[in-house]
């Protein structure tokens, strides 16, 4: 079992800005972009579409790899994020890192 870090580091942090600014300017159109947040050992990708406010897509758990974290999609149906969905679009595509999970989100929610 992997145990969750209680907080993520402010250089765990700035990392992760890097890898999201990266995949907003590599993969994405200007008008779409992911926005991370973060709480405690969570990283929240929020994604903004043409100029609209950030939608919730997914929750990551900080694992204490910054290569290897756990992954929930946020479900609107009900409001929360569920770690256990395994039907939905682009879960092939998660492979325990930010960018996969950035990847998935674009799947499940298609902007």
């Amino acid at each position: 079992m992997i145990m969750a870090q209680k907080k993520i580091t402010d250089d765990i942090q700035a990392i992760v800005k890097m890898i999201v600014a990266n995949f907003n300017q590599t993969y994405l159109p200007k008008s779409i972009k992911y926005i991370p947040r973060f709480k405690g050992a969570n990283l929240y990708l929020d994604r903004s579409e043409h100029g609209r406010p950030a939608s919730a897509i997914c929750r990551l758990t900080f694992t204490g790899d910054i290569d290897t974290w756990s992954f929930a999609i946020y479900k609107y149906g009900c409001n929360q994020y569920d770690p256990n969905e395994i039907f939905l679009p682009g879960i092939d595509l998660l492979d325990g890192s930010i960018e996969g999970a950035m990847r998935c989100g674009m799947k499940a929610y298609p902007a």
